[in-house]
């Protein structure tokens, strides 16, 4: 019994870990690029592209600016050290 409970209990952290690794590996995929973060976004429509930065309507009309900061993309305002 008490080595069923410790087999459970492994197989469940293993499986939040790979949860949480791949997690991690779909964000760094989805800040590694312009066209990655827009698809990451849920941008429907492209409304201006730059280099550093690039601005498209998500659902309802909204508009967000996407920036790109130390070869990564984000969200204006969320970007690494933000908070």
């Amino acid at each position: 019994m008490r080595k069923n409970i410790l087999i459970l209990v492994a197989v469940i952290f293993l499986s939040l870990v790979g949860l949480g690794a791949s997690w991690l590996i779909y964000l760094n995929k989805a800040h590694s690029s312009f066209s990655e973060y827009y698809k990451f976004r849920g941008c429907l429509k492209l409304i201006e592209k730059t280099e550093n930065f690039g601005t498209c309507e998500i659902g309802g009309g909204k508009l967000i600016k996407i920036v790109k900061i130390s070869d990564k993309w984000y969200l204006d305002g969320d970007g690494p050290g933000v908070w």
